[in-house]
This record gives C-alpha cells, sequence and structure tokens, in this order.
C-alpha cells in the first residue's frame, strides 16, 4: 500500500474511530444474541429466561423515564423522550400480559413462540415510539399529536385490513418501518446542512448520535422482521436482547448529551434596517473586504461559541442572508468558513511556537478539545497535527 492511501486510511480512522467502536459493540450485541438463541431449550427459555429479560427491558425503560423527568434541564425533546419510555413500559407489561393469557388459554400449543401479524404489528408500535425522538430532535416543535398519528396511520391501516381478510401483510408492515427510516435519515442531511450554515462547531450538533440511534433502530427492525419468519422457538430471546441493548446505549447517550445546538437556533427576526437580498447588488466586494479584516483583525474564530448571527457586528444582515452571503462569496458553509480560519491560525502557531502542546494550540484556535483538533486538522490537511510539524521541521 503506498504512502498516500495508508495515510487517507489513517485519517479516515482518525475521523470515525468513535463510529468504529460503536459498529463493532453492535455487531457483538447482535452476533451474541443470535449465537445464544439455539442454545437456550425452549422450557428454560419460557420459565426462567423470558421472564427475566422482560423484567429488564420494563425495568430499564421504568429507570429511563425517571431519569429523563428529573435531569431533563427544561429541553423539549428530553421531556419527550421520558414520555417515550413511560409509553414503551406500558407498552411491554401489556405485550406480557398478553402473551401471558395466550400461553395459558388461546393458543396452548403454539404459546408464545407463535409470531402473527398482530406481533409485527407491534413491532411496528414499539418503532413508532423509539422513532419519535430522533424525529423531535431533528425538527423541533414538528412532534405533534397531528403528526405522530399521521406517520401512524399506515400502520392502523394494515391492521384493521389484516383483521378483517386473511393476508399476510408483514412484509407490508416491515415496508412502513422502512419508509420511516429513509424519511429520518433524509431529515439527518438537513439538520447537519443547518448547522453547518450556523455554526463554528459540529462537536455539539446530534448529528453523529442520531445516526447511530437509527442504525440501531434499522438493525432492530431488520432482525425483527427476519425473526418474523421463522420457527426457531427461542428468537424471542433475540428480540429481546436487541431491544435491551437499544435502550442502555440510548440511555446513557441521551442523558449526558449536552444540549442539542438546534434548540438554540437563532429566533431573532430580519430588523426593518437589516440589509434585503436587493441591497447586496453591487455591494458583495465591500462587505467581503470588511467581513475578512474583521476576521484577520479581531479573530473572532478564536471564541469556541462562535456563531453566524455574530457577524452582523460587521455585517448588517438577517441570519437568513447571512448564510446566503457564505456560501455564495466562499462556496462552503459557514462551519467550514470558520474552521479554515482555525486552521490557519493553528498551523502558525506550530510554525512560531513549537513548543506549545497539542491541547494549548486547540485551546488557543477556538477548538473544543485536543481530540476535536486533531480530528479536524487530520481532515483537512491529510495530516495530524505532529505529522505535519514534523514535515515543517524537515524543510
Amino acid at each position: 500500500m503506498d504512502e498516500k492511501r495508508y495515510r487517507n486510511l489513517r485519517v479516515f480512522y482518525y475521523e470515525y474511530r468513535s463510529e468504529f467502536l460503536f459498529g463493532w459493540l453492535l455487531l457483538a450485541a447482535v452476533v451474541l444474541s443470535y449465537a445464544l438463541a439455539p442454545l437456550i431449550p425452549a422450557g428454560i427459555f419460557r420459565s426462567i429466561v423470558s421472564p427475566i429479560q422482560n423484567t429488564a427491558i420494563i425495568t430499564v425503560t421504568l429507570i429511563n423515564t425517571w431519569a429523563m423527568f428529573r435531569h431533563n434541564n427544561g429541553i423539549r425533546v428530553r421531556r419527550i423522550y421520558a414520555m417515550i419510555m413511560a409509553s414503551l413500559a406500558v407498552l411491554m407489561i401489556v405485550g406480557v400480559c398478553y402473551r401471558m393469557s395466550v400461553n395459558n388459554e388461546l393458543r396452548p400449543a403454539e404459546g408464545i413462540f407463535s409470531f402473527e401479524g398482530w406481533e409485527m404489528l407491534g413491532g411496528d408500535l414499539i418503532a413508532w415510539f423509539l422513532l419519535a425522538y430522533p424525529s423531535e430532535l431533528l425538527r423541533p416543535g414538528w412532534l405533534t399529536w397531528k403528526n405522530a398519528l399521521t406517520r401512524l396511520l399506515p400502520v392502523i391501516v394494515i391492521g384493521v385490513i389484516d383483521w378483517f381478510v386473511p393476508w399476510d401483510l408483514r412484509w407490508l408492515l416491515a415496508l412502513v418501518l422502512v419508509v420511516w427510516i429513509v424519511l429520518l435519515f433524509h431529515h439527518v442531511r438537513v439538520y447537519r446542512k443547518y448547522c453547518e450554515d450556523n455554526f463554528s462547531s459540529m462537536e455539539e450538533t446530534d448529528e453523529r448520535w442520531v445516526i447511530r440511534y437509527l442504525v440501531m433502530i434499522a438493525v432492530l427492525g431488520l432482525s425483527y422482521g427476519y425473526l418474523s419468519f421463522i420457527e426457531t422457538p427461542t428468537r424471542l430471546f433475540t428480540q429481546q436482547w436487541l431491544l435491551f441493548f437499544v435502550l442502555v446505549y440510548t440511555n446513557d447517550q441521551v442523558i449526558f448529551r449536552s444540549k442539542p445546538w438546534i434548540e438554540q437556533a437563532d429566533d431573532e427576526q430580519a430588523n426593518d434596517d437589516s440589509l434585503k437580498s436587493e441591497d447586496l447588488t453591487g455591494a458583495n466586494a465591500d462587505y467581503r473586504r470588511a467581513l475578512e479584516q474583521w476576521m484577520d483583525t479581531e479573530k473572532p474564530y478564536l471564541n469556541p461559541y462562535f456563531r453566524l448571527t455574530d457577524m452582523r457586528q460587521v455585517l448588517p444582515m438577517n441570519r437568513t442572508y447571512l448564510s446566503q452571503f457564505i456560501n455564495a462569496e466562499y462556496d462552503c458553509t459557514f462551519y467550514q468558513f470558520v474552521t479554515n480560519y482555525r486552521i490557519e491560525e493553528a498551523k502558525r502557531l506550530m510554525r512560531e511556537n513549537p513548543e506549545l502542546k497539542v491541547q494549548q494550540i486547540a485551546e488557543q484556535c477556538g477548538f473544543s478539545s485536543a481530540t476535536v483538533f486533531g480530528r479536524i486538522f487530520a481532515r483537512e490537511t491529510g495530516l495530524t497535527p505532529t505529522e505535519w510539524i514534523a514535515e515543517v521541521d524537515n524543510k
């Protein structure tokens, strides 16, 4: 492997190493669940393992509910997550009671191992609850009862048809879940574009976390769909294990995440004296010169919380036109525009002050940490800060 390709692979890993760790963790959870399921005797699973799993899931959802209500810090999306967890706990309790009645009275021959359309319907209902969280996170205020029930409408229609018509509609129910997830991935792209156009740091955004969350739901849904078409007696072990993994991992991430950037969106409206698009004709060069002079002399980008609207100190435009101005004049987002300045400042510091540590350089250039600085520097230059300094010294 040539040096350039090797370096690119290193930079790629440096950028996404946390995703690699998450991927291996999720893969281990899936493989372990599928490997252990066939080893469990059906009788032991019915009498011991399944009750333990159900109890664990219900306990986790109740703990999640308590933790989110206690530590929501007034953030709407966390309150919604708490309500989702409470609803899931109720749904799981109802499901356990129903399975017990099915096992003891209605279908004693098949017991809890039957997997029919109504169970796939239950799986979509669980997914509906789980996907409500990223829907609100990506589009604050979108999650209303009207929008939530509209999303659920296809599942209700399919359920009604399945009740009256003896058709196998499980694939159709699986398709609904796929459409939900695809739509949310589209909203992730819109969310990222919004953040890049408004904030100088992407570290506090929820883009990567939402992608991880959606991947977990997709894996859970694929596994759920696959297991619905096979007759392995202990398949419920896999479903319950993966759901438990999703709930535990999600609760840890949600509790310790800071307030989402999107909820800090600038609410100010354009003032009457703000420049409109027609006012910019022929003036872009002047405004560009004023902006670059301000960036060079005042260096506002050294503030890690530097935002697009801070540019109103030199450009009297509202947020929309500021974003359009940066996109048009520099062919990049505000985030990339500021990152370029920070990287150049870091290079200057490393050339003039070789004794500075990476942590000190990161702090002085507006990066939130040495890890973030190293990752972004490697992505932008193809070299880690240490490698870049070594190359400069060799010249």
